[in-house]
Parts: C-alpha cells; structure tokens; sequence
C-alpha cells in the first residue's frame, strides 16, 4: 500500500513538472525590458525592492563618482534622495562595485545582480557606470526589479552619433538633452562639427559659433556621462565658416577666382591656421581624437581647375605624383601634428578616391558614409580602423530621414557599409547616427528630435548587442517607451505662456501680438501687419544667419519655420530666440528688432502683459 502511495505521488509529482508553463511564469522568466536590450539573463526567485531608506554603496574614489551621478539620477528621475554610504550592506542596498580584476568585463561590461540587494560591478568605472544605466531604466518601470542576474558587455567600442551645428547653431538645451540620451542608452561617442570663437582669430567669428564657456560645460557634462565628445572642422573643403574673411587663404582657380569654402593646401599659412585653431579647441576640449573632416574638397569641381595642387605634389613627391597626393599630403600632416598633441585623427571615407600613389598615416580611423571607389574591405586590409558612418543612418534636417523601421527589419548591423556588406566585424570600431543641416529651415530642433530618439536607440541596440532582440519593430519601439527619456532630460516642447494675446516690451519698445503654440513646440507671434519673421542678409543653408538681421511681420505662413519663437526664461522676464537661427532679438537704436548672438548684444528683456 505504501508502494502505490509513492508512486501515485511520484507521478504527481512528474505530472506537475510536464504541465505547460502558465504564460505568467514564462513571461518572469524573459529578461526585464532595456534598451539596449539584455541578452544574457539568468533569473533567480524574487525580486529586489527600491523604497525609502534604499542607500548607495560605495568605497573607493572610482566608485563613489558613479554612486554620486547615480543619486543626483535617481532624484531627477523622482525616487527621491538616496544617501551614498561606505561599508557594509543591508537589504535594499545599491551597491556600486569596481573591481579592475573583472578582466572579462572589459572598458564597458558590467554584471548587475538583483536579489535582497542590487549589485552593479565593472572592471571599470565606466562599465560599472553602464550598469547603472540599466538600474535607472528598470526602475523607470517600477519599484521591484525581478530578482537574477545579467552580463552585459558591449559589441562594438565606438557607439554614437554625430551632429553638425557647423552653420547653423543648435541650442546647449538640446545638445545636453542628446549627451543624456546617448549615455542612458550606452552611447560613448559624439562627434560635434562646430565653431568655437576663436581668440586667435577674431575675423574668423561670424555667426554660426559656441563660447568656450559653452563648450566647456558641455564637454563637462560629457565626461560625467561617460560620452566622449570629439570635435570637428571640416578641412580642407567646407572651410568658409573660418576662411570667408581670408582671401588670403582660400584656394584660387585657374581663372583667378577665389574658393570661399576651400583651403590652400599648398600654402603653408594655411596649414598654420588650421593646426593653431586645434591648438585652441584643445582648450576646451578633453578628447582624445580630432575630426578633420577631409571630405568634398572639390565638390562641384576638379584639381585640372588648380595647376598650382599638382606641381606642389610633383614638387614634394615626385613626377609620378597627383593632385591627390597634395589632399593626402595635408591629411598625413594634420595627422602628425594631432598626433604630437596626443590626438588620433579622423577623416570621412570619401576623399580617398584611390588616385593617389601617397597612403594615409596609418592608425587614421575612416568614417565610411559614401560608397566611393576604395571599397571598405580595402580600408580593412590596409589596417585602417573602419567606422560605420553609412548614409542609411542620416536624419538631413528638411531633407533624407534613416528608415529605422526598414533597417530594423532587415536586421542591420554594422557590417553593412554602403556599398558592401561584410562577412566580419574585425576592425570595425562601431557604428553612429548623423545629424546634418543641408536645409536649415526645413526642420526645427524639436522636429528633428521625433526621427532621432527612434534611430538612436536603435544604434545603441546594434553596436551594443543582438541588432534584432525582438519579432517585430513595433515590439523593439516598445520597449522604447518602457524606459523612456534619461533622468535630466528637459521636455523642450513646452511653451511658458497660454495662447492669447499680450503685449511685449522691452526697453521701451513695445508691440501687441498673438501668441499660437506650434504642434513642434515653438510659438508664432502675429500682429495686425502679419507673423514675425526673420528675414533678409546673406542666407545660409537656406537660413539668414548674419547678426543684425531684423525681425519683421511678413505674410503668415504655418509651414515657415523663420516665423516659429521660443519664449526662453531669463530673470524674470523672456528672451525672444528664433527656433531656427537660435538668436535672440533685441531693439536697435531705430526701434527695430534684429538679432544678435547673446555674446554680440544682450538680449532684450521682454516682459508681457495678457490683454
């Protein structure tokens, strides 16, 4: 009788473990939702519990600068302050570990343990400060994290995106919102195609520039994100933001005209003004790599319209030298001369079109966007590193958007150049999302942003792990909205003031005018005599970026986005900043409104009184 007891309980027993999973229990089991998206998970029974009296971890130097970004996080995010404690733990604890023994974690891995306590360990702090972005994103979803453990460690070195604000300024607001962005999903790469003013010089500042004290709190923030922020001047092509004002650096044709946006590459005042504005971006910028662009140096043209290019290669290397030797030439001393300031270089792909007999320095990094002749495969078997730059993964502002959707679904990864795929990742440092401003107007900074968190994420998600976690696309977005924005991140769509009718004044000058807020975020300003409108003065990427430039009514227009206006706060009243030239208006001495960069003119001080 026993016997059959037993048994009958041994098959219950059986009975129970054969039983199909409930749906429930299947889902617990699945990796808690991230982005990147965790693909190595092993889950444990129970959960851990952040509440009140939960504390932070930490011991050494390294550790408590990632437990200290993680409290000010975790306030930003509404969780309160949580103290950053040393020495021993208890239940509900956040312990921050960096053990530089963990060699299998690399720069950037991390493990995170979730039980009674949550423990993040890097092998350094940067991957400890990685896990902690996972912490913050699983508690964006709630308070209890289900109890288990992950590895998590990156594919790629190189994750990130590049913006040019080379023209048209893009304002620190949203700068700042897109460093938070990127280090909250495990971005570590930005590459900013800018102007700083130039002390060195002054005739070179005309608008389209950053302060160095702008720069440098960017920069700042950068650095305590873990996002390595790499500057960028476009050189020898695309310099008329610098030489506009120095005929007597620009490249002339065989006519005698002279090339605003081309550099002399034979002169070697040309090379000193370039190498002495390095100098000076050194001041504020803390990267270890240059960008020097080197692409489209004779977009719209030809070296057979500059005789003086190849005599000067023949003359340096040769009767069997090209035109394209000389390109080569600047780009190999650029690179000896960032070099010697501890800088490796960077270029675009485009520029080696294989007409030269000179190479590249070796140890120049390659940003492949266009399909040209020298294939990627070629740059990988001269042992360049090889980053994937590809047009795919642009968002033209007015113009070409990534379809993330489509590059998605074919599961891309950074294999995938223009042009060719290839079989391997070896040498390939990663992949970057590129934002570029061929036409200025076309887009507002908020309605760029609608393209870019979706592209973002999904870069992160392919240079960091599987390209293709999830079934569908719908399913990957999701996850997006799970984890939401970055603790920090500012909501730039919000306008300070209802819709209505006010008077603005400033220093005396006064207008009525009726305020409309834009579905992107922005406001339209009409007055009896039409919408306020910058517009006149030399126009840029189809902008009118000059100082001095007014603001007038023009006929109103729901699609010109010269008539949209921020109403930015400043002690206790506003400044009036165009969305698109990013300036703020003031009176001049005729009481008209022009614009200005705030480092020019003061901005006015507008108050405003609702009718």
């Amino acid at each position: 009788m026993r016997k059959r007891l037993r048994l009958v309980g041994v098959m219950a027993v059986l009975m129970v473990l054969l039983a199909p999973v409930p749906a429930l229990a299947r889902q617990e089991q699945a990796p808690p939702v991230t982005v990147p998206a965790l693909s190595d998970w092993t889950p444990a029974s129970g959960s851990y519990a952040f509440r009140p009296g939960s504390r932070l971890v930490a011991d050494s130097p390294a550790e408590r600068r990632v437990a200290g970004t993680l409290a000010d996080d975790l306030r930003a995010a509404g969780h309160g302050r949580v103290p950053v404690m040393t020495g021993g733990t208890r239940a509900g604890d956040i312990v921050i570990d960096v053990r530089p023994g963990r060699a299998a974690l690399g720069d950037e891995g991390y493990e995170l343990r979730a039980g009674e306590r949550l423990s993040v360990t890097g092998a350094t702090e940067t991957g400890a400060f990685y896990g902690t972005r996972t912490l913050l994103q699983l508690l964006a979803q709630g308070d209890r994290i289900p109890a288990g453990r992950t590895v998590d460690v990156p594919r790629y070195k190189e994750r990130g995106g590049g913006v040019c604000a080379c023209y048209i300024n893009i304002s620190l607001p949203w700068l700042e919102n897109l460093v938070r962005e990127m280090a909250y999903h495990k971005l570590n790469q930005l590459l900013l195609e800018l102007k700083v003013k130039s002390d060195a010089h002054p005739e070179a500042n005309t608008w389209g520039y950053y302060t160095k004290d702008q720069i440098r709190r960017l920069v700042a923030l950068g650095e305590r994100y873990h996002v390595e922020i790499i500057p960028e001047i476009n050189s020898p092509g695309h310099m008329d933001p610098w030489i506009e004002n120095r005929p007597d650096l620009q490249l002339t044709d065989s006519d005698g005209a002279k090339q605003p946006s081309r550099l002399d590459i034979t002169q070697p005042a040309a090379f000193d003004y370039y190498t002495s504005l390095i100098d000076e971006y050194a001041q504020v910028f803390t990267a270890g790599s240059w960008h020097m662009g080197a692409d489209e140096y004779m977009l719209g043209s030809d070296f057979a319209k500059y005789p003086q290019v190849l005599r000067y290669a023949q003359e340096k290397y040769g009767p069997d030298a090209t035109p394209q030797d000389a390109f080569i030439d600047f780009v190999n001393r650029v690179h000896a001369y960032a070099a010697a300031k501890g800088k490796k270089l960077r270029i675009w792909n485009d520029g080696l079109t294989g007409a030269n007999t000179v190479p590249v320095t070796a140890g120049t990094t390659v940003e492949h966007w266009l399909n040209v002749a020298t294939k990627p495969s070629q740059l990988l078997a001269q042992g360049y590193p090889l980053m994937n730059a590809a047009y795919a993964l642009y968002l033209v502002r007015g113009g070409f958007h990534s379809d993330t959707k489509g590059l998605y679904d074919q599961s891309w990864d950074p294999r995938s150049f223009e042009g060719e795929k290839l079989a391997s990742s070896d040498g390939i440092t990663g992949a970057k999302i590129s934002l570029w401003p061929d036409n200025g107007r076309g887009e507002t900074e908020n309605e760029v942003s609608v393209g870019l968190w979706p592209a973002l994420r999904h870069v992160a998600q392919a240079t960091w792990s599987d390209p293709h976690p999830d079934a569908t696309y719908a399913a990957f977005t999701a996850r997006g909205t799970a984890v939401g924005h970055a603790p920090g991140w500012r909501d730039l769509t919000r306008v300070p003031v209802a819709d209505g009718t006010y008077t603005f004044d400033a220093d005396g000058r006064s207008f009525d005018a009726e305020v409309r807020r834009t579905a992107d975020g922005y406001m339209t300003l009409r007055t009896d005599e039409g919408c306020l409108e910058i517009r006149g003065g030399k126009l840029t990427l189809n902008v009118p970026l000059q100082p001095g430039v007014a603001a007038a009514p023009q006929a109103c227009d729901a699609a010109n986005t010269l008539q949209r206006w921020e109403l930015e706060p400043a002690q206790g009243g506003y400044h009036l900043v165009n969305a698109i030239t990013r300036m703020a208006v003031s009176a001049d001495a005729d009481g008209a409104l022009v614009q200005y960069p705030p480092d020019q003119r003061p901005p006015a001080l507008w108050h405003l009184t609702a009718h």
